[in-house]
């Protein structure tokens, strides 16, 4: 009977060769992922940085090729469920990388994904390299979904109109984390399933409970304490959109919520300012503006 080892050993050797060429394939562009940090609340902004490095010694065109999207993401749930993106056909712009470039992107994975469910999600960049007609992926990276506390809440109408009223849903909630508790803005349409934006405002001081009041037109006006004698004020429509937002600080007089002349809101005493860089940097201070997520589609 022949000898079966030369057949083993060359199968084995065909193996490992495959390996390396797989592995000197997936050197050639190197693809990660990361976040601010693991644990968000649902339907807050979800932002996903993305790098994408060149390292193939001569220049990539990233573009569309047949059914294949050149940049996307695998998300599944915890039990290995994948989550579909909610529309798989979008359009998306060609991009070139030269050697030993690098080409960074931030996407909001909120209104992208329906991560309407609690807890563990595993998220992977995918890149598609039409010139060597394969995928390349970061490695994968969880995140987790969970809710605040709700501290305050109000149904109002949405102004103007004739016959029955569009209603919104205003809600604070309060969310802890290892070193503070931050405050969130939810505004939704429950009627018809939809969420307008759930902002994160920053951290207040739960000792000291937000002041929130509606002006003639139903529009937000909330006033947190962030630190002690410092205060943020945050003016919202009920489109979700960030309409204005000013720091204060103790100055002879506690800055409060005040009704004005017409039906208007504003603050009364204390003094604005501007945040320093230094604070701007600790895990006390706000998120920028542009940091604001778009609106949730519907659901």
């Amino acid at each position: 009977m022949t000898p079966r080892f030369p057949s083993i050993l060359a199968l084995v050797a065909g193996a490992l060769l495959l390996a390396g060429a797989a592995e000197q394939a997936a050197a050639q562009v190197r693809v990660d992922i990361s976040f601010k940090r693991k644990l968000y609340v649902m339907y807050e902004p979800l932002i996903a940085t993305v790098t994408i490095n060149n390292l193939s010694g001569r220049p990539l065109l990233l573009e569309n090729s047949d059914h294949h999207r050149w940049f996307g993401f695998n998300i599944e749930t915890a039990e290995g469920r994948i989550v579909p993106p909610i529309n798989p056909d979008y359009a998306l712009a060609p991009a070139a990388v030269g050697p030993g470039e690098k080409l960074t992107r931030s996407v909001n994975l909120t209104p992208l994904f329906p991560l309407h469910d609690f807890g563990l999600y595993r998220v992977k960049a995918t890149v598609y390299v039409s010139s060597f007609g394969r995928y390349f992926s970061s490695p994968p990276l969880a995140v987790e979904i969970t809710d605040g506390r709700p501290i305050w809440q109000e149904v109002v109408g949405l102004p103007g109109g004739e016959g029955k009223p569009e209603l919104r849903t205003i809600t604070l909630l309060a969310h802890k984390l290892s070193r503070s508790t931050r405050l969130y803005v939810r505004i939704e349409d429950r009627e018809r399933g939809r969420v307008y934006a759930t902002h994160q405002l920053g951290q207040f001081l739960t000792f000291g409970r937000p002041e929130v009041m509606l002006d003639v037109d139903n529009q937000i006006h909330i006033l947190q304490n962030t630190l002690p004698k410092q205060f943020l004020y945050t003016h919202l429509g009920l489109g979700g959109e960030v309409l204005g937002q000013q720091a204060y600080r103790e100055a002879g007089s506690r800055p409060t919520l005040a009704k004005k002349e017409g039906g208007t809101v504003g603050v009364k005493g204390g003094k604005p300012f501007t945040p320093g860089e230094e604070e701007a940097q600790t895990e006390g201070a706000t998120d920028k503006l542009g940091d604001r997520p778009v609106p949730l589609p519907g659901s």
